[in-house]
């Protein structure tokens, strides 16, 4: 489930949001600005781990992944996974929820669009000097 945009920079949960494992992202999501969310979105992804399990949950889709099924790809350990999906998700990227004894996670397609619009939204626009600035 999703929440509803408010505005450009402002996120609702929705009402039945207590799925939701960790709503750090989504509850600072408002206070933050555009380049901010961006930013942080962009050091999360800047870890080799991290971008790794990213591009996985990536190709997973819809599907959420368990930390076990991750760690089944990567060979990597679920603690140091933990770590790793924990900045991941406080970064707004990824939401986990827990489905019995499992937390499952998967990416937020949405983030994942606004990171991606936000770094090309201006491609070959142009860009001139102020005479001022010209050296």
């Amino acid at each position: 489930p999703k929440g509803s945009p408010l505005g450009r920079n402002f996120f609702v949960a929705p009402a039945n949001a207590n799925h939701l494992y960790k709503t750090s992202f989504i509850v600072l999501f408002g206070a933050m600005t555009e380049h901010q969310t961006t930013a942080r979105a962009l050091a999360a992804l800047g870890h080799d781990t991290r971008l790794a399990i990213f591009r996985l949950l990536v190709r997973a889709g819809e599907d959420a992944l368990t930390v076990g099924e991750i760690g089944a790809h990567l060979n990597a350990a679920p603690s140091t996974l933990a770590h790793h999906l924990g900045a991941l998700v406080d970064a707004g990227l990824i939401i986990q929820r827990r489905d019995g004894r499992n937390i499952v996670n998967r990416v937020d397609f949405d983030v994942m669009r606004a990171t991606l619009s936000f770094l090309t939204s201006e491609c070959c626009t142009g860009v001139s000097l102020l005479k001022e600035t010209a050296a």
